[in-house]
């Protein structure tokens, strides 16, 4: 039989719940801010800090009583002022409910507003990635007001007008094409009839031109 692992619970742990106002209800927006807060800690004691739901845990064995003492006042002060955290691309999307291609359509013409932009270095990479950030009050006004709604009906609309300026040039293309391919067959006969003198016929037939 496989052996099963045997979790212990830690003897110590603290408890922080995340306020609405900085999570917007949002699991990724959580998860964010543990990030946050754990690059704000020690290394060695980073991964003692989790997420649960809408809340950070931290979580040590009994003898470790002063590191605990001081992680969780590290924590506290991290956690101070943190409904300011600038929202990342990941964290707006899962909050407004948009997709990637919306967010970045309405940033391309500034319905979605950036806070700036932040610049980072892809864990165990040399590059790094820059991407814009977004404010929390911004986001939480977008929310109430529902903007996100009232753009997708404008792109709705605009997309049918594109549609329907597309097939107005395209009818004014095939219509200017085929004039240019019609014969000129009133000039033709016109021209035809100016040529043709009268009483030619009956001036043939008397063999004037023999």
């Amino acid at each position: 039989m496989p052996k099963q692992k045997i979790i212990i619970a830690p003897a110590l742990v603290e408890t922080w719940p995340l306020s609405p106002a900085a999570t917007f209800g949002s699991s990724v927006r959580a998860k964010g801010i543990l990030l946050e807060v754990r690059a704000r800690l020690p290394l060695a004691v980073r991964k003692s800090l989790d997420a649960d739901g809408m809340a950070l845990v931290l979580g040590m064995a009994e003898d470790n009583q002063d590191e605990f003492a001081s992680t969780t006042a590290a924590v506290t002060r991290a956690l101070e002022g943190i409904e300011s955290l600038p929202i990342i691309p990941r964290e707006i999307q899962d909050i407004l409910g948009i997709s990637a291609g919306e967010r970045h359509r309405w940033l391309k013409d500034s319905r979605l507003q950036s806070a700036g932009t932040r610049t980072v270095r892809l864990s165990g990479r040399a590059r790094q990635i820059t991407f814009h950030v977004f404010d929390p009050r911004v986001v939480e006004d977008l929310l109430d007001r529902g903007a996100v709604d009232e753009w997708r009906e404008e792109d709705i609309a605009a997309r049918a007008e594109n549609r329907r300026q597309a097939a107005y040039r395209a009818k004014l293309t095939r219509s200017l094409r085929n004039a240019a391919k019609k014969p000129e067959t009133v000039g033709s006969e016109t021209d035809s009839s100016a040529g043709k003198l009268l009483g030619w016929e009956e001036f043939d037939v008397d063999g004037l031109l023999r």
